[in-house]
């Protein structure tokens, strides 16, 4: 494997994402919400403006739950499928590389305009919101971000996957919209259920750890966790065992979650 055509591949994916102009909409459709929310968050308890960097960071990981895997659902399923029925795909497979470098190339560019697009509208939040908070706590945001761009890489190579596994794009968009509506809608409502159903006497102690296989849910407890204030807005505290409250252990599970579905992908593209 070479490193050159991955590249080639990657920038003019990237190039194509900024020519479109979907990282600047992205960004503004970040910044506009996060400050709406971090501004109104307290609204239910009838405040409003910007109070302490946990309950900003509290107001806005339910924001990214939504947004960020949408976006990155909808920026990947078209990455192979798309190249295909356009008949680009085998045009692309004569050029001088490998199937794995071309997978490779789309997923870092299309990864690239997607950070880009988190990093900007949080980072202007953050220009924003600088004399409100410390340093202390402009550095706990810094690390929400990266979380963010994390979650992000994790659906986006889920989204790469479906492309892969599909050969028609208006079934690769409706898988995609459907593990939307699975990982952020319907997982957490199905642990619960089970819970509740069971009064918690069947695998409670095992359904924390169920969460890990929800890339939204990392994001959460990884978030949640952080900081101390905020573990008492959520009920997670109450399931989750201090062996998960481990932020490099959060994170190295949301990179298995960037890594695996990305290698299935890239074991399916093979001739």
């Amino acid at each position: 494997m070479e490193f050159q055509p991955i590249l080639t591949i990657a920038g003019k994916e990237f190039r194509d994402r900024m020519r479109n102009r979907w990282v600047l909409a992205v960004a503004l459709v970040f910044t506009v919400f996060s400050l709406a929310i971090a501004y109104f968050g307290g609204a239910q308890q009838g405040t409003v403006g910007f109070r302490s960097i946990e309950f900003t960071i509290a107001s806005l990981v339910s924001l990214v739950i939504y947004l960020i895997p949408l976006n990155a659902l909808l920026l990947g399923f078209d990455a192979i499928v798309g190249e295909r029925e356009r008949g680009s795909l085998d045009l692309l497979l004569s050029l001088p590389l490998t199937r794995l470098e071309l997978l490779l190339g789309k997923y870092l560019g299309l990864a690239a305009a997607l950070a880009l697009s988190t990093l900007a509208g949080f980072g202007l939040v953050a220009v924003l919101l600088v004399r409100q908070f410390s340093a202390a706590a402009l550095f706990h945001f810094g690390g929400f971000m990266l979380s963010s761009v994390l979650l992000g890489l994790a659906f986006l190579s889920l989204a790469v996957l479906l492309s892969v596994l599909t050969h028609e794009r208006t079934r690769a968009s409706g898988l995609a919209i459907a593990a939307w509506f699975f990982f952020v809608l319907v997982f957490d409502l199905l642990l619960l259920g089970a819970l509740v159903a069971t009064g918690g006497s069947v695998g409670g102690e095992a359904m924390a750890y169920l969460l890990l296989l929800n890339p939204a849910d990392v994001f959460r407890i990884l978030n949640v966790f952080s900081l101390e204030d905020v573990r008492t807005l959520y009920g997670l505290t109450s399931i989750v065992p201090p062996a998960l409250a481990k932020p490099w252990l959060m994170g190295a599970v949301m990179a298995g979650w960037i890594v695996v579905p990305l290698g299935l992908a890239g074991w399916r593209f093979k001739p």
